[in-house]
């Protein structure tokens, strides 16, 4: 497989690498499984779940009708629908329906900028975290480490359902509904092959296309070295601040932009330490309204430092230091509220208004569920709003 490392020497030619890669992307393509065919039957798994146990589709034998639903935490439209299922197993668990979700994606597919949408990505443990937040009240299994179980059963997007009659045979492959936005539902076709089955008949319709992020099948690493690649070779630049850029850098007044501050230094060993998480955010977050600026509080004569710094670490967002060797000045200008210890950050939205202010290292999971949020605040996902 072809391997490109983030830190990645800039004299190899992106053509090249990129060459490598898409020929092993093609030598797998063909290996994208077809969703399963009606009356085919279950599949065997055995995965782990998020409840520290291993499921088997044993532990459902005594279920009239299971179904399976593969989603996902970081996809957009998955979590539209994460309610959707927690209803399902409120209103057919009594009837004798199982409901057990499965998450199909690879983690390492997943790109950064993929997760624009989500505090949490799809590895187990961040599973196990987003089920207690949004309290599921379903089994949520992980099949991401081989794919194996989610290769048998063919998805195609999250969420992707799968009902298996009383002789665990498939009745109904498909979507939940026809509409992210509730209001726009016309077609409840989970739930109508369902009510069919649990009566006795044959569901009216019994596939149907489905909508939602592709499943992140692992040869899809591939075309992420290929983009962090591109990412690892994107130019780092530093400019000197004086005390009235800082200030124009907190009002933000005319980016239109969710803006994150940090302040940092080359011989703070938290700075250091949480730096990369820092460049993943803004990896992450930057393909929507959002702007992330550093700044080094640094003498000015310590620019080539500051610049190596980010350049070792691949920090192509805005960066700025100190432009003057008065410090107190350049804390007054940047924050009045700001003591002055190192790091700090700051969450300004695109009105000027502080959302955060946080003096030593990050909570990272806590400071994407403020971003998240407030990023929607500028412009809602398109599956909300329509646009």
């Amino acid at each position: 497989s072809c391997q490109v490392p983030v830190s990645m020497p800039r004299s190899v030619p992106l053509s090249a690498l990129a060459a490598l890669c898409l020929a092993s992307i093609a030598a797998h393509a063909a290996e994208t499984p077809e969703p399963l065919a009606i009356g085919s039957p279950l599949p065997h798994f055995d995965l782990p779940g998020i409840d520290g146990k291993t499921h088997t589709e044993a532990d459902y034998a005594g279920a009239k009708l299971l179904c399976i639903v593969f989603t996902c935490d970081h996809c957009p439209t998955a979590q539209r629908y994460e309610e959707r299922i927690k209803r399902l197993v409120t209103d057919y668990g009594p009837r004798g329906v199982a409901v057990v979700a499965i998450n199909p994606n690879n983690p390492g597919a997943v790109r950064l900028d993929e997760m624009a949408y989500t505090d949490l990505g799809d590895s187990l443990g961040e599973m196990k975290i987003r089920a207690a937040h949004h309290a599921f009240n379903f089994p949520y299994l992980y099949d991401g480490e081989t794919q194996a179980v989610s290769r048998e059963f063919g998805p195609v997007a999250t969420p992707h359902v799968f009902i298996f009659d009383g002789e665990r045979k498939l009745r109904f492959q498909g979507r939940i509904d026809d509409a992210e936005l509730p209001k726009y539902i016309q077609h409840q076709d989970t739930r109508d092959a369902l009510d069919a089955l649990l009566a006795g008949r044959s569901p009216a319709v019994e596939t149907t296309k489905v909508f939602g992020c592709s499943v992140k099948w692992m040869d899809k690493t591939e075309y992420n070295k290929v983009w962090a690649a591109k990412v690892a070779a994107e130019p780092v630049t530093v400019e000197k601040a004086d005390a009235a850029e800082l200030t124009a850098i907190r009002e933000n007044k005319d980016s239109g932009k969710l803006r994150l501050i940090n302040v940092w230094a080359t011989w703070c060993g938290p700075c250091i330490a949480e730096f990369p998480e820092l460049v993943e955010t803004n990896l992450r977050f930057r393909i929507r309204d959002f702007d992330m600026v550093t700044v080094a509080a640094e003498y000015p004569e310590a620019e080539a430092k500051v610049l190596k710094f980010l350049q070792e670490r691949h920090a192509s967002m805005k960066n700025v230091m100190f432009g003057s060797t008065d410090k107190y000045a350049m804390i007054e200008a940047l924050d009045p509220e700001w003591s002055g210890a190192l790091p700090y950050t700051m969450l300004v939205n695109e009105k000027g208004e502080v959302l955060f202010r946080h003096s030593g290292p990050l909570d990272f999971l806590e400071l994407r569920r403020l971003i998240v949020p407030a990023l929607d605040a500028i412009t809602p996902w398109g599956g909300l709003d329509g646009r």
